[in-house]
């Protein structure tokens, strides 16, 4: 819809009305489609919605910000854009509510890859807006967000995983995630999977299964 910050789509919920959600952040170069084609698969009571990163890349797909490459730097993430992309997708969180028969308190992220970047980094920023928070094939960018007292992230869980074989995003980096949220007495659970970088069905049926007893 137009009056939204984020263009998206959606797959309705089977509840006419205070209805969970749960927000689809794509990854690098790729659009609000590609994991749309989960939500077949997801509990039918869930309000789904795919949302598309705000820059457009050429000849196609879109990015929450910019990877450059340069013989200096090498390859470095824009985190000046990044942070304005999870700033947006909190307000896109806060605009659902008011558009769609959603209930408010039980909102959920997503991502994949960049975009899991971005739902670990609106989970720390805006704690109180999120839930649940599903992470794949991504890592935790601490330049991207403030940390906290732990009693601000008390009530999120977080599911994480990460291809044993990544060779877009290294599992060392990957690694860090459990000791960050442990410190922060998060409740949470990660797994790798030996895959590159991409999500094999036992770790979607793992993630499903743990959203479900969570929703």
């Amino acid at each position: 819809m137009s009056n939204l910050v984020l263009e998206h789509i959606v797959r309705p919920s089977s509840l006419k009305e205070n209805a969970p959600v749960l927000i689809l952040l794509h990854g690098y170069g790729s659009d609000e489609n590609d994991l749309f084609s989960f939500a077949q698969e997801l509990p039918e009571e869930l309000f789904i919605i795919s949302a598309k990163a705000p820059y457009p890349m050429q000849p196609y797909g879109n990015a929450w910000y910019a990877i450059n490459f340069d013989a200096d730097k090498g390859k470095w993430s824009d985190n000046d854009e990044a942070i304005k992309s999870r700033d947006i997708i909190a307000e896109f969180i806060d605009q659902i509510p008011e558009v769609y028969p959603v209930n408010k308190n039980n909102i959920n992220l997503l991502g994949f890859s960049q975009g899991c970047i971005l739902s670990f980094s609106v989970a720390f920023t805006y704690p109180e807006k999120l839930k649940n928070i599903i992470g794949l094939s991504g890592y935790i960018n601490q330049d991207l967000f403030t940390i906290q007292q732990k009693e601000a992230y008390k009530h999120l869980n977080i599911y994480s995983s990460h291809g044993s074989v990544d060779q877009v995003i290294p599992v060392d980096w990957a690694r860090n995630t459990s000791p960050f949220l442990e410190a922060l007495d998060i409740n949470f659970k990660y797994n790798e999977f030996p895959v590159g970088h991409g999500v094999a069905p036992q770790n979607f049926y793992e993630f499903k299964s743990w959203l479900e007893k969570l929703i």
